[in-house]
C-alpha cells in the first residue's frame, strides 16, 4: 500500500489542518509522552489535546523531543467554558506545550444552551494577538454555531463533535459544509462495531482493516478524524490510511450504518 500525504482542510486563519490527527484524551503521564512521540515518529502532524486532559506538559515534551519543525505540526488545545480566567488558561497551555502559539483553540463544550459568546470574544482576542491561528468550538449544535456567529460576527472555523458512521447525520454534515465549518469527529472507534459486515467486507476488498476503512471514510467525506491509542502498532495502523480511497458508493454504504 503506497503512502501518500494526508489531505488537509484550509482554515480561514491560514492554517492547513490535516484531516487525520492524533487524539490524547484520557492519556496522561509517561503514556502521553510515549504515545505522542510514537505518533510524530509515524508521521502524524496534527496533535489534539485540551486543558482538562492534564497532559499538555507531556505533549509539549514530545513535540520538543521529536525533532519535527514546529511549523510542520498542527496543534489543537481547548479551554473549558467555565474557566475563571481563560487568558491565563491559554498562557498556561502555551507554556506547557512549549510554543508561542497554537494552531487551533476551541471552546471545549457548552453548558446547557449557552453559546458562551463572552468567552468566544476572548478566543477572537487571542487570535488577533497571534497567540492562536484559528479558533473554533466543540460539542456545539448548528443552531448554537449560528447564534454565536450572529452575536459576535465571527464564525467558528471548526466544530469538534462526537462522530462515527453510527452517528452520521446528513443534515449535520451538510450544515457544517454549507457554513464552511470543518467537522472534526472524535470517538469514532469507540462508537463503531468493527465487526460490522459492511466494514469487514470493504476492509477485505481493500486489503486493510475495518478500523482503517472507518478512518478513510472520514477523509473521503472531508471530516477530520483524531483516533487515539497508546499501542505503537495501532498508532501506526491508524495512520496508514492514505494509500487507498473509498468510492462514493462505498462511502454511501458506510453512511447507511447510521442508526435509524
Amino acid at each position: 500500500m503506497t503512502q501518500t500525504s494526508v489531505p488537509v482542510a484550509q482554515l480561514p486563519g491560514g492554517g492547513s489542518m490535516p484531516l487525520l490527527g492524533f487524539g490524547t484524551w484520557q492519556i496522561t503521564g509517561s503514556q502521553a509522552y510515549d504515545a505522542v512521540r510514537t505518533a510524530l515518529d509515524v508521521g502524524y502532524r496534527h496533535i489534539d489535546t485540551a486543558t482538562v486532559y492534564r497532559n499538555e506538559g507531556q505533549v509539549g515534551r514530545a513535540l520538543a523531543d521529536a525533532g519535527v519543525p514546529r511549523e510542520e505540526i498542527f496543534v489543537t488545545t481547548k479551554v473549558p467554558p467555565n474557566a475563571d480566567d481563560p487568558r491565563k488558561v491559554l498562557e498556561t497551555s502555551l507554556h506547557e506545550l512549549g510554543t508561542d502559539h497554537v494552531d487551533l483553540w476551541l471552546i471545549h463544550w457548552t453548558e446547557g444552551d449557552s453559546i458562551h459568546d463572552d468567552l468566544w470574544r476572548v478566543l477572537l482576542e487571542a487570535q488577533q494577538a497571534g497567540k492562536v491561528r484559528d479558533v473554533g468550538v466543540s460539542n456545539y449544535s448548528l443552531d448554537q454555531i449560528d447564534r454565536l456567529t450572529d452575536a459576535t460576527g465571527q464564525q467558528p472555523a471548526v466544530n469538534q463533535i462526537e462522530w462515527a458512521p453510527s452517528l452520521y447525520d446528513d443534515e449535520v454534515a451538510r450544515g457544517h459544509a454549507k457554513r464552511s465549518v470543518v467537522l472534526e469527529g472524535y470517538s469514532a472507534l469507540k462508537n463503531t462495531d468493527l465487526d460490522d459486515a459492511v466494514l469487514r467486507g470493504l476492509a477485505e476488498s481493500h486489503g486493510v482493516s475495518a478500523a482503517q476503512v472507518l478512518l478513510r471514510w472520514h477523509l473521503d467525506h472531508g471530516f477530520v478524524a483524531i483516533p487515539k491509542s497508546v499501542t505503537p502498532e495501532r498508532i501506526k495502523s491508524n495512520f496508514a490510511v492514505t494509500g487507498f480511497s473509498l468510492t462514493s458508493e462505498e462511502v454511501a454504504r458506510i453512511d447507511a450504518l447510521a442508526a435509524p
